[in-house]
């Protein structure tokens, strides 16, 4: 019975990032054995238990055959004669299948660390095509390492697209699809994940909706890149600048162009109403893959209003108030930071435009805080009743925000 630290853990020291989660694997072992040292098993698909002082994940080296279509599909084999590199074989990359033993040598029969050094991901061998989750697991780890130098190796593009080919990219459930989707909007550049996928002939068939903004073309005056789908890739680079992390603001941004895959060939390049159209397929991917309700509110706001805010000058007093209503900002004040921070990606997010100022954003909040500062109870004090408070409220609002635009 040996244990070796794997994975994540070992991988993230060779980049020299910060230590995450620590994974174990131990070969020569039974689950009677592990229980009897105090491990408590959690696996429900294979022997994986919690160390009783550490809590942190060992698993019983493991051998995995495919037995069906989809990533479930796999039957389990954790003997304990299966050895250390038959377990790190069964992984996806080989940055992914090296281990480190007690006293730091490391286990790399694949060799992960000479990828590492060389920044390519790889796969293992042959079996990668058995899992279709792999192939987006190959597109988010390139939004997490596509800023350190890494490229996806031309053979393993090319088992990515014989597996998006296939057909079995349709068996993955909404929610897998979705968690990797989130994940890589949180990453640091969600433009490897999206490009990684359509280079792959992946994209069309988790997100068809992005996928469809690849080669339409748009006004080289205002989008000097031209083509949707690549302006797309620089909006949700400049949301992981804006808001590192915040895969909410992500999506909203991934989302707000849509419309523009829907616009008749003759009306090319200009968008008239893509706003609105975008909508629909909007709706239909987020119901598509089960979206949690708050991404999808907040991007069918910044689906809508984005023009919107651009030509925030243009607007009437009375007009920016319609706007604020609309995107519900009296009972969920948060959303317009947010939405400021959606339209201010859209507008950077161009070739040649990504430290341009955006005084829109800013000026959104302020009308919006001017607006907030108005209360209904201080017109009931001024005896106001029933619909008149409505109208007198609407009123108020109307001049704070008149106010706040001249500097009042």
């Amino acid at each position: 019975m040996k244990t070796y630290l794997v994975g994540g853990a070992v991988r993230d020291a060779l980049l020299g990032l910060p230590a995450g989660d620590r994974d174990w694997v131990v070969v020569g072992a039974t689950q009677a054995q592990m229980e009897a040292q105090g491990f408590r098993a959690v696996g429900k698909d294979f022997p994986v238990f919690l160390h009783p002082d550490t809590q942190e994940e060992h698993a019983l080296a493991r051998t995995e055959r495919k037995s069906g279509r989809g990533y479930r599909g796999f039957v389990v084999d954790a003997d304990p004669s299966v050895t250390l590199e038959e377990d790190l074989q069964r992984r996806d990359f080989t940055l992914n299948a090296i281990a480190r033993d007690a006293d730091g040598t490391l286990v790399d029969p694949y060799g992960g660390a000479r990828d590492i050094a060389a920044r390519v991901l790889r796969h293992v061998g042959p079996a990668f095509v058995e899992d279709p989750l792999r192939v987006l697991r190959a597109a988010r780890f390139m939004a997490r390492f596509a800023p350190l130098g890494f490229t996806v190796a031309p053979e393993t593009l090319a088992l990515m697209r014989q597996m998006a080919d296939s057909g079995e990219l349709d068996t993955l459930v909404p929610e897998r699809v979705w968690q990797e989707l989130r994940r890589a909007l949180a990453s640091k550049q969600p433009s490897a994940f999206l490009r990684t996928l359509h280079e792959a002939g992946a994209l069309r068939h988790v997100l068809p909706e992005v996928e469809a903004l690849y080669g339409v073309p748009q006004r080289a005056e205002f989008h000097p890149e031209i083509d949707t789908g690549v302006h797309q890739e620089l909006v949700s680079d400049m949301a992981a600048h804006l808001a590192p992390g915040d895969d909410l603001i992500g999506f909203a941004a991934l989302t707000h162009d849509l419309g523009k895959a829907l616009t008749p060939a003759d009306v090319l390049p200009r968008h008239i109403g893509h706003e609105r159209a975008g909508i629909k397929p909007l709706q239909a991917l987020a119901a598509r893959l089960k979206v949690p309700a708050e991404h999808r509110d907040l991007a069918l706001i910044a689906c809508r209003e984005h023009l919107n805010v651009h030509r925030l000058d243009e607007l009437r007093d009375a007009t920016v108030l319609e706007l604020l209503t609309r995107c519900d900002a009296f009972r969920r004040p948060a959303r317009i930071a947010q939405l400021a921070t959606v339209c201010e990606c859209d507008k950077r997010g161009r070739a040649g435009s990504a430290h341009d100022a955006y005084p829109q954003g800013a000026m959104l909040q302020r009308l919006h805080a001017a607006a907030l500062s108005v209360n209904a109870r201080d017109l009931v004090a001024e005896g106001l009743q029933g619909p008149q408070i409505g109208e007198a409220l609407r009123k108020a609002r109307v001049a704070a925000i008149g106010a706040a635009r001249r500097g009042g």
